[in-house]
């Protein structure tokens, strides 16, 4: 009980992420099927269709875009602030901060990382693991989305009696640019809707949310 307690949110968002995607596989069968069976075709299994270009492209689509949105705004939260919100730094703490803040090198504590201690590339390295972690997932699922909607765009074509095209071609066709940037918008929008209403809005609890009697102009909780 103490791991789960420990280690709850973790757990949380992984069975609501799961739970998730297989509901999504379930409905995109469904509807995969329904099309298939408009236009006389045959229905697929379900290990035929989670395993297809259609519900891939679907899947690496809304991870792309998440990721890009924790990438982005990691990178943008060490040099830009925004006054009184709870997912901001105070105004005077922008850049990468001192070893001293940051307890890195001759800084760290016995139980820091062991990197963290190490100093040259090591501490470097893991300095910005968090950033580039991000960044590759984001490059990883993008380049997926792109491979299986070359694909599914393909099949469209052929469908038409329209040529194919390649890889190179689709990412800089409109259909590639619309899928992606109608993703990325809402993400954007999202994560500064969470910086601009945590200025003004609470939530007793929350480690998303300043203490609920804090003043509006303060980012931090120990901030003045």
């Amino acid at each position: 009980m103490r791991v789960i307690r420990n280690h709850g949110l973790s757990i949380a968002l992984a069975v609501l992420f799961l739970g998730s995607l297989v509901g999504q596989s379930i409905a995109g069968l469904a509807a995969f099927n329904e099309g298939q069976l408009a236009h006389g075709g045959d229905p697929v299994s379900y290990l035929a269709f989670i395993t297809s270009s259609d519900f891939v492209v679907d899947v690496a689509e809304n991870w792309q875009s998440e990721f890009l949105q924790f990438f982005v705004f990691i990178l943008a939260t060490i040099w830009l602030i925004q006054t009184g919100s709870a997912e901001s730094k105070r105004p005077g703490d922008e850049g990468i901060g001192s070893d001293k803040d940051q307890l890195v090198r001759r800084h760290a504590r016995a139980d820091s990382p062991r990197w963290a201690k190490a100093g040259g590339w090591r501490t470097v390295l893991y300095s910005n693991s968090l950033l580039i972690v991000m960044g590759l997932i984001f490059l990883l699922s993008w380049w997926t989305q792109s491979v299986a909607g070359t694909v599914v765009f393909n099949e469209e074509q052929l469908d038409h009696g329209l040529p194919t095209v390649s890889w190179g071609e689709y990412i800089a066709s409109a259909d590639f640019w619309n899928r992606t940037l109608q993703n990325w918008q809402s993400e954007f929008l999202a994560v500064g809707c969470m910086v601009a209403f945590s200025i003004y809005l609470r939530q007793r609890g929350s480690s998303e949310s300043k203490p609920v009697g804090t003043p509006h102009h303060t980012a931090a909780v120990e901030g003045e």
